[in-house]
C-alpha cells in the first residue's frame, strides 16, 4: 500500500484544481443547476479533449490512459471540491467500469474508446423504484428475442439517465431471484420503447432520471446470467470513487467554514478565537482527515484488486458520507444566520452531501455490508 502521493500525482491535482476553479465557480454551478441537461457541453469537451479525464482509468488497449483508481480518486476529489456539474461519474465511473468488468474483449474494444474520448456519455441503470442498490432489488425482466433480448420494467434514480447516449442496464431472466439469471445489457438512448424522464430532486447539481422500458431491444453484455460478480465489483469500485468525491466536498466545506470564522468579527475579535469554534473546527478537521484516510486506502485497494476491497469500499463510503454531512451541518452553524440562506453557497454542498449520502446505499447499509463481508 502507498500512503503518500507522488510528486506527479500532486502536480496533477494542482492542475485539476486550477481548471475547476476556473470552470466551476459557484456562480456557474448555480446556472447549470437550473438547466435540464445539468452541464455545459463546451466545458465537457474541454475536460475530455484537453485533460482526457474520462480516459484516466480505462486501459490503453481500449483508448484510455491506463492509470488506476488512485488517479481517478484524485480527479473525483477535486470535482467534489469544485462541485462540478458534468456526467463524469455516470460515464467514467459507473458505465465504464461495468463494461470493463462484464464485457467481452470485443465489446470493450467497441464501447470503451468513445467513452474514453468523451464522444459518448453513458450511465448504469441499476436501482428501481424501491431504491435498492443490490441485485435483490432488480425486477426488470430480459426476454430472448431473435439474436438479442428485449427489456421490460422501470429503472429509477439513474444518474444522468436523461442525457446519456448509452445505458448499461441490469436485468434478470423472468422467474429468477437474487443473483440467479442476472445479466447486464447495453441499450442505445434512441431505442424504441425507451421513455426517459428527469426527476425532481433536492440536489439539482446531480441529475437523476426515471427510465421506462417497454420491449426495448438490448444487447447482452458479457455472459448471460453471469452479471452478479461483475456488477458487485462495479458497485464496490463506484463506492470507492464516490468516497473520494465526498471527501473533496467535505474539505471544501471545512475550509470555507474556517475562512469565515477567521473573517467574522464579534466583540472586537474573530469568532475563530472563541473556544466553541475552536472545538468545532478541530472536530471537523478530524472527521475529514479520517474520511480521507479511508478513501485513499480504498482507492489503493481497488488498484491492487485486494481481497478486502468489498469491505473497505463500504467502510470508505460510510465514513465519507458521515464526514460530508457533518461538515455541511457544521459549516451552516459556523456561518450563523446567513448559513442557511439561498445567497450563501453552503447549501449547494449541503444538498450534494445529502444526495451522496443515499446514493449507492446509505451509511447504515454499508456498515451492515462491511460487517457481513469481513465476517464472511
Amino acid at each position: 500500500m502507498q500512503f503518500t502521493f507522488t510528486e506527479e500525482q500532486e502536480e496533477f491535482r494542482r492542475y485539476l484544481r486550477r481548471f475547476l476553479d476556473d470552470k466551476s465557480p459557484a456562480t456557474e454551478v448555480r446556472r447549470l443547476m437550473e438547466t435540464e441537461d445539468g452541464y455545459d457541453p463546451a466545458v465537457w469537451r474541454q475536460l475530455c479533449t484537453d485533460l482526457g479525464l474520462p480516459a484516466v482509468q480505462i486501459p490503453e488497449a481500449y483508448g484510455g490512459q491506463g492509470f488506476g483508481f488512485v488517479e481517478l480518486g484524485i480527479v473525483l476529489e477535486e470535482m467534489g471540491r469544485g462541485l462540478l456539474c458534468a456526467p463524469y461519474f455516470a460515464s467514467a465511473v459507473l458505465a465504464s467500469n461495468a463494461i470493463l468488468n462484464a464485457g467481452t474483449a470485443e465489446q470493450k474494444r467497441e464501447l470503451l474508446p468513445p467513452l474514453a474520448a468523451g464522444e459518448v456519455v453513458a450511465t448504469l441503470a441499476l436501482a428501481e423504484d424501491g431504491g435498492r442498490w443490490d441485485s435483490a432489488g432488480i425486477t426488470m425482466t430480459a426476454t430472448p428475442s431473435g439474436s438479442g433480448h428485449t427489456l421490460d420494467g422501470v429503472k429509477s434514480f439513474v444518474l444522468d439517465g436523461h442525457t446519456a447516449g448509452l445505458i448499461v442496464v441490469a436485468a434478470r431472466r423472468a422467474g429468477t431471484v437474487g443473483d440467479e439469471g442476472l445479466s447486464l445489457f447495453s441499450v442505445n438512448a434512441d431505442a424504441p420503447g425507451l421513455h426517459r424522464r428527469l426527476l425532481q430532486s433536492a440536489d439539482a447539481t446531480r441529475k437523476l432520471a426515471r427510465l421506462e422500458f417497454i420491449a426495448v431491444p438490448a444487447t447482452l453484455l458479457g455472459e448471460e446470467g453471469g452479471a452478479a460478480a461483475p456488477l458487485a465489483k462495479t458497485l464496490d469500485q463506484a463506492a470507492v470513487c464516490l468516497a473520494s468525491e465526498m471527501v473533496g466536498g467535505a474539505e471544501q466545506l471545512r475550509e470555507s467554514a474556517l475562512e469565515y470564522a477567521q473573517m467574522r468579527m464579534q466583540f472586537g475579535r474573530p469568532i475563530a478565537s472563541f473556544q466553541a469554534i475552536k472545538h468545532k473546527s478541530a472536530e471537523l478537521l478530524l472527521d475529514v482527515e479520517l474520511a480521507k484516510s479511508a478513501a485513499y486506502y480504498a482507492a489503493q485497494a481497488a488498484d491492487d484488486d485486494a481481497d478486502d476491497l468489498p469491505a473497505v469500499a463500504s467502510l470508505a463510503k460510510a465514513c465519507a458520507s458521515d464526514a460530508y454531512t457533518q461538515a455541511a451541518v457544521a459549516t451552516v452553524q459556523m456561518h450563523g444566520g446567513i448559513g442557511f440562506t439561498w445567497d450563501n453557497d453552503t447549501h449547494l454542498w449541503f444538498k450534494r452531501a445529502k444526495s451522496s449520502e443515499v446514493f449507492l446505499g446509505t451509511p447504515a447499509y454499508h456498515r451492515e455490508l462491511m460487517m457481513q463481508r469481513w465476517n464472511g
